[in-house]
């Protein structure tokens, strides 16, 4: 399996987002209990609001068909998403990589 660091940018309806996060949030808590989800969570920052994922998936494809599932993309909230392959070397997620 490959780890990937998802961004995501969200678009500016923070009001279709709340309504959505419940479901979001159910989403990202089944993929965790199957261990594709290592950690997720939004900036804390006053900037673009966003979010970092980091998941592990086959390939880039299934990564990408994954990623379309997600409540918040079906919802057309995710403006913008950059996925990046990455490295895990040191820290608890690496034991598994």
């Amino acid at each position: 399996m490959t780890t990937f660091a998802v961004r995501y940018t969200y678009d500016d309806r923070a009001d279709v987002r709340d309504a959505v996060r419940p479901e979001h949030r159910a989403w990202l808590a089944g993929l965790a209990e199957a261990g594709t989800l290592l950690g997720s969570g939004p900036f804390a920052d006053d900037a673009t609001p966003g979010a970092l994922l980091v998941l592990r998936a086959g390939d880039d494809g299934a990564l990408r068909d994954l990623l379309a599932q997600d409540p918040f993309a079906r919802e057309g909230l995710v403006a913008a998403t950059e996925v990046r392959t990455w490295q895990l070397v040191l820290g608890p997620w690496a034991a598994d990589a």
